[in-house]
C-alpha cells in the first residue's frame, strides 16, 4: 500500500472511498492504480497540477508507456492518461460496492438455504414424511 495514504472523515476501513493516494515510489503508483482500477466509484486524478475526475474503465500496464483509460465525468470522449503523468488518486465518488462484500453474499445466500430446509421441512412434515 502506498507508504502516503490519507483517508478522510467518515470514511470507513472497508472502503476506499474518502482515501487519498500520494506516491513515494513507482510501485506506490502502480499499486493505488491497480486500487483505482478496482473500485467501482469515481476517482479523481492529479494530472500535471490539474485534478481529472472520473472512472477508471481500463488500464494497460504492459503498454509502452502504460496507461489508463478513464470516463471523465461531464465529457462523451474517453481520456488515455500514461501512468507517469498521475500525481496523486483521491477515492472521491461513492464506493457502489461498498457493502456488498463476499461475507454479505455468503451471508445472505446460507440465510435463503435456511429458509428452503424449514420450507422443505414442513412441506415434508404435510405429507407425514417426518
Amino acid at each position: 500500500m502506498p507508504a502516503d495514504v490519507k483517508t478522510g472523515p467518515g470514511a470507513r476501513p472497508a472502503t476506499l472511498q474518502g482515501s487519498v493516494f500520494v506516491f513515494q515510489s513507482e510501485q506506490d503508483r502502480i499499486e493505488a492504480i491497480d486500487k483505482a482500477f478496482d473500485y467501482r466509484g469515481d476517482v479523481t486524478l492529479q494530472v500535471a497540477g490539474q485534478p481529472v475526475e472520473g472512472y477508471i474503465f481500463n488500464r494497460d500496464a504492459a503498454a509502452r508507456p502504460p496507461r489508463i483509460e478513464l470516463f471523465v465525468k461531464d465529457s462523451d470522449e474517453p481520456r488515455i492518461i500514461p501512468y507517469a503523468d498521475i500525481e496523486s488518486i483521491a477515492f472521491t465518488g461513492r464506493d457502489t460496492a461498498d457493502g456488498k462484500s463476499w461475507d454479505a453474499w455468503v451471508n445472505k445466500k446460507a440465510e435463503q438455504r435456511q429458509a428452503e430446509a424449514e420450507r422443505l421441512a414442513a412441506e415434508a412434515a404435510a405429507r407425514g414424511h417426518l
